[in-house]
């Protein structure tokens, strides 16, 4: 508002008109700025949900290329899945043979050139160990010197070259053990063992107990634990000592022809002396056979007589 005529124009009255001029442009600029908050407020809010929704959008359709490259995938892999296979097999493929078990088997997969092929057996094959799952029975493989194992960490047999000892294989065997080539095991060292001595035999010279008054007798034992490739040697299992016995002479036996003839008439003389006892025997029983046939027909004349004398007597007391 100007000032009113005739008045005078002062600096103070010159501030409060300036003053009074910029309120209102002032009080313009705040609604303006006020408006330009809330456009920009306003086109981030959309921005900020049109880049959800691409967001989204475009998880979404990873997810289904995901699941898409999984069915394509599985298809290339087991094409033809059947049922009923046979050899143990709950379900297989013409490409990639079994592709689980059934109850109690084995899944495991031998190559077959460039290709792995699933089967289910019994039990696992040699250089396998078979672990037990809820779902699955699987066979894995040994550590590679174990022939064959329990576990991965346990082995039951060892490769060429190595010794078995506490479910490991080494190359040497432990201080106080030897290796064993034969079972190809690291075992205790065993020494040699034998049993107490025999009592001593008679004396003898040259195999003869007579004839001598200087001789030798002799005892042994017997090994009951042979000893290992680094045990203790065995020790000698006979001894022999001199001995020394009252003289006694020894039967004189002939030799040559003359004692085998006196030898062979001897046995004739014997033969003929068992012949003719038989034949005397022989004639002995004849004549006792023949004796006592002619006893049994003179018994009944003999009988009848007796009887006779028994009817006259009570006749002769009745007179």
């Amino acid at each position: 508002m100007l000032p009113a005529a005739g008045t005078a124009w002062t600096p103070a009255a010159a501030a409060r008109l300036l003053s009074a001029a910029e309120t209102p442009l002032r009080k313009g600029k705040n609604k303006t700025n006020e408006k330009e908050k809330s456009n920009s407020q306003r086109v981030t809010m959309q921005l900020r949900l049109l880049s959800w929704f691409f967001i989204t959008l475009n998880f979404m359709e990873y997810i289904g290329s995901q699941h898409a490259s999984r069915v394509r995938r599985q298809g290339r892999m087991h094409p033809n899945v059947s049922q009923g296979c046979q050899g143990g097999c709950a379900t297989c493929s013409d490409y990639n043979g079994c592709l689980s078990c059934k109850p109690r088997l084995f899944f495991v997969l031998e190559r077959i050139g460039m290709k792995q092929i699933g089967v289910c057996l019994s039990s696992c094959p040699s250089g396998y160990y078979g672990t037990r799952y809820p779902d699955i029975n699987k066979c894995a493989k040994c550590k590679a010197d174990c022939e064959t194992c329990f576990t991965r960490n346990f082995c039951t047999k060892c490769k060429s070259g190595f010794y078995l000892y506490s479910g490991k294989c080494l190359e040497k065997c432990p201080d106080g053990l030897e290796a064993n080539n034969h079972t190809m095991e690291c075992t205790s060292i065993v020494h040699c063992e034998a049993s107490e001595w025999s009592p001593w035999s008679p004396c003898t010279k040259k195999g003869k107990t007579c004839g001598f008054k200087r001789g030798n007798e002799i005892r042994v034992r017997e090994i009951v634990q042979h000893p290992s490739a680094r045990g203790n040697p065995c020790p000698a299992t006979s001894e022999s000592r001199k001995c020394v016995v009252q003289r006694k002479r020894c039967q004189k036996e002939g030799k040559g022809k003359k004692n085998r003839e006196e030898k062979r008439k001897k046995s004739n003389k014997d033969e003929s002396k068992e012949t003719r006892q038989e034949s005397k025997g022989r004639v002995a029983r004849r004549q006792n056979r023949e004796q006592r046939e002619n006893n049994n027909k003179t018994q009944p004349k003999k009988r009848k007589a007796p009887n006779k004398e028994e009817t006259l007597a009570p006749v002769d007391t009745a007179h």
